[in-house]
């Protein structure tokens, strides 16, 4: 009877962990969407901040709208991996945060948007 309730136990560790994991992935993911908007709209709004985003000549400005949103993306994956470790999770909640960083992070990349801010 021991080893049944160890295994449950484990078992339930293991589940809580792989939510843990699925939030802080979720919710990364949504702040690099977030990111990828924020720099589109910066990028769209300044002449200067997109001339310091263009990285790669041919490709322009988005050169590094993805390079540095996919950064972001990564930075906030490791992080929230590690700040979620061994920790109860409201996944409502992660999952709440995730979809409003992505729509935010699509709003943010329409131009209907971003012609608001420009001085293009």
């Amino acid at each position: 009877m021991t080893s049944d309730n160890t295994a449950a136990s484990g078992a339930g560790t293991d589940a809580g962990q792989a939510e843990n994991s699925i939030a802080a992935a979720l919710t990364a993911a949504g702040i690099g969407c977030l990111a990828m908007g924020i720099l589109t709209t910066l990028s769209e709004a300044s002449t200067s901040f997109s001339a310091h985003l263009n990285l790669y000549k041919p490709v322009g400005p988005l050169s590094g709208k993805s390079l540095f949103a996919v950064a972001i993306w990564l930075a906030a994956w490791s992080l929230l991996s590690r700040l979620t470790k061994g920790k109860t999770l409201n996944i409502n909640r992660w999952m709440v945060g995730s979809i409003v960083c992505v729509v935010l992070g699509l709003i943010t990349t329409f131009p209907p948007f971003f012609d608001l801010l420009g001085d293009k």
